[in-house]
């Protein structure tokens, strides 16, 4: 697979998290960890102790990274930052709404499904 930005490519694109902890920790075991020589991680726990602001800049920090080719996110933290995640359009990184085991998915709220249903609205 052709690089698509910067020096990403198939074997050192990343997944970045911005999830609860029992999602990072699943995610983590898994092996999709990283921490950069910067000490930059890919991942963020959300929890009741998290600032808004500390979601906003993880959120920006991995869509300006050029080796993160997918950004999960729970849904419901998708949600505090809505503003910004729906301003995203570039497709790398691609930003995937999940659902968490104490907020479920809402398919009517994500950013993904809204833009092919406006995408098939046309025809």
């Amino acid at each position: 697979m052709p690089s698509t930005q910067g020096k990403m490519s198939m074997e050192n694109a990343l997944i970045g998290m911005i999830c609860d902890e029992d999602t990072v920790t699943g995610l983590l075991l898994t092996g999709a960890g990283d921490v950069d020589l910067r000490k930059r991680t890919n991942y963020l726990v959300v929890d009741s102790n998290t600032t808004l602001k500390d979601v906003e800049t993880k959120f920006r920090e991995l869509c300006a990274r050029d080796d993160v080719a997918v950004i999960l996110i729970s849904q419901y933290v998708a949600n505090m930052i809505r503003y910004i995640v729906d301003r995203h359009t570039a497709p790398i990184p691609a930003v995937l709404e999940i659902p968490s085991k104490d907020h479920p998915y809402d398919p009517m709220k994500d950013s993904v499904l809204a833009r092919v249903k406006h995408m098939f609205a046309g025809e």
